[in-house]
């Protein structure tokens, strides 16, 4: 029986994000040379990450309508515009090397980790809505939602260093804002109650933990280092730093850990508080 590949250490300054990729890349065509093409025209052919980014992006989202290498341009054009979107990658990639046990190298996430992908494509989305380019933000939009099974309005507003770990179900309405650090698992809303107008979807803080299939709904405020377990439905501001559970979602632990995003600790400690928030 063959052993399984041990995890290499992929955890790295943002300075270092770069080579670091094309290692992986470069190694990964020596010992699969059926993909050694693929590797060098997504990432070994290019200079930096954001002609490695725009390329992959171009690559998942063209189609008929909107070929890959207008999809690279509009990419490109924006990178060169705010190249903060670069270091949110770099946070991003980051963040899946820190907190997903099963990763081997970087070189995974950037190829194959719908999660990633969806929110590098997204943050290009969200530049165009802020210039105004509202059509070709909702035609990213909805190509995402095809290839990705994510549907995250281009109007939101996303920290650096999320991790979107399997992606799959993840809704995030027009009006959310994610704050940095944070680590939400698939199937997770983000949305309203209902049919109202205006400010309707959640504020989640920085370095809060999403459980799988958590659904925070309305106008609230999810504090910093907050903990939504699995399957709850949260209607009501959950408190800094607290743990919170159930339908509907009750205070279970507070405080909680420090650092819940990072840990990606989805356990329940014995029951502090039992009342609905």
């Amino acid at each position: 029986m063959s052993q399984s590949t041990p995890r290499l250490e992929v955890v790295a300054p943002a300075s270092e994000v770069w080579s670091l990729l094309r290692a992986s890349a470069e190694a990964a065509a020596l010992e699969e040379p059926r993909l050694a093409s693929q590797v060098n025209a997504v990432i070994l052919a290019h200079h930096d990450l954001a002609g490695a980014l725009s390329f992959q992006i171009a690559r998942k989202l063209g189609d008929a309508e909107l070929g890959a290498m207008t999809l690279r341009e509009v990419c490109l054009e924006a990178y060169r515009a705010d190249p903060a979107m670069v270091s949110a990658a770099e946070a991003d990639l980051q963040a899946v090397a820190e907190r997903d046990p099963a990763i081997r190298s970087l070189l995974q996430p950037f190829l194959y980790f719908k999660g990633f992908q969806a929110l590098q494509a997204w943050r290009v989305s969200h530049w165009l809505w802020m210039q105004g380019r509202e059509t070709l933000a909702f035609h990213f939009q909805s190509r995402i939602s095809e290839l990705f099974q994510l549907d995250i309005h281009p109007a939101a507003q996303m920290g650096s260093g999320v991790f979107l770990d399997h992606g799959t179900g993840i809704v995030i309405g027009e009006t959310a804002v994610v704050g940095d650090e944070v680590s939400m698992l698939h199937g997770v809303t983000l949305g309203g109650t209902g049919a109202e107008r205006g400010d309707r979807h959640p504020k989640i803080g920085r370095g809060v933990l999403l459980g799988a299939g958590a659904n925070v709904l309305g106008n609230i405020v999810v504090g910093d280092y907050a903990k939504v377990a699995s399957g709850s439905v949260v209607l009501k501001p959950v408190p800094a730093g607290c743990t919170v559970a159930g339908v509907p979602a009750r205070l279970v632990n507070c405080p909680t850990e420090a650092t819940p995003a990072r840990t990606m600790d989805h356990t329940l400690a014995d029951v502090v508080y039992d009342f609905v928030i």
